[in-house]
């Protein structure tokens, strides 16, 4: 029996895919979304989180405060700014 059989409404969204390999170790969410061309990703591991619900809930968070962040952001020439970017990458928890 897989995850998914316990949870059916756990399936993927717009920028949150949901990932349930029997075959390998992750199982979780990631959360990807391009804005300005930049590709932001971050994955919700349900053994970090105690819970597909829990990391699916922490997935949906970090997106909405990403959005928030990204869509009152300043552009140059059509991109993100460098600022704009470091932000988001601290938001994800990434370098």
């Amino acid at each position: 029996m897989n995850a998914l059989e316990h949870a059916p409404q756990m399936k993927s969204k717009r920028n949150l895919t949901r990932f349930t390999y029997e075959n390998t170790a992750f199982q979780g969410w990631r959360l990807c979304l391009s804005r300005g061309g930049v590709t932001f990703t971050k994955y919700f591991s349900d053994k970090q989180y105690g819970g597909g619900r829990k990391a699916l809930e922490a997935a949906e968070e970090t997106l909405e405060e990403l959005k928030a962040l990204l869509e009152g952001s300043r552009r140059v020439n059509g991109r993100l700014s460098n600022v704009t970017v470091k932000k988001a990458e601290k938001l994800l928890g990434s370098s």
